[in-house]
């Protein structure tokens, strides 16, 4: 699907368009991923605050009390639900060169299909999309559950944190279909 209007409304900035307030910033950004700016820091650096929201709650994302591996089960789980072909990539990337996830939990969170081999990210990942179908209202018998599974109340509040930020990325992604980059193209659906 394109969107051929809204990609020339929402350019996706480079080194070259940037605002001269952000250039350092993408610069950063693109030493930081291995010499490339991923589409989506190129697409909210349209809007200064927008970025400056993605990485101030991204960087809080990574000190929560979930480890790497939850906070990528959220994450794709949100994408997928989402729609958000960019964040699958980007996170199944992520997942796969960082986190090292077991490729059948990576695919079971790619397919949005049950993770037969960890009950525990099972329960996250069915939490998450529940809290992202029901806007939090998850009632008393899943969060029973995700206690029994060894989460704790910082641990659902962490869910909706990691949701929030998902929120942010894959609605702006959805907003111009966000073109995946060349070097997140193999972990494409």
């Amino acid at each position: 699907m394109e969107f051929p209007m809204t990609q020339a409304i929402f350019p996706i900035h480079t080194l070259d368009t940037v605002r001269p307030d952000l250039r350092e910033n993408l610069e950063t950004v693109k030493k930081n991923n291995g010499g490339y700016i991923p589409n989506l820091i190129g697409l909210l650096a349209n809007s200064p605050a927008a970025l400056e929201t993605y990485q101030t709650v991204g960087g809080i994302n990574r000190r929560n009390s979930l480890t790497p591996a939850e906070r990528e089960v959220v994450q794709i789980t949100a994408a997928v639900a989402n729609g958000c072909g960019f964040c699958v990539a980007g996170h199944t990337a992520i997942s796969i060169k960082q986190i090292k996830m077991p490729d059948e939990i990576l695919q079971a969170l790619r397919q949005g299909t049950p993770i037969d081999t960890d009950e525990k990210l099972d329960t996250l990942a069915h939490f998450t999309l529940a809290v992202i179908q029901e806007k939090g209202k998850v009632g008393d018998r899943l969060l029973e559950e995700f206690f029994q599974a060894g989460y704790t109340a910082e641990s659902a509040l962490d869910v909706v944190l990691g949701v929030s930020l998902a929120t942010l990325c894959n609605y702006a992604n959805n907003l111009i279909n966000t073109p995946i980059n060349p070097e997140l193209q193999p972990y494409a659906l």
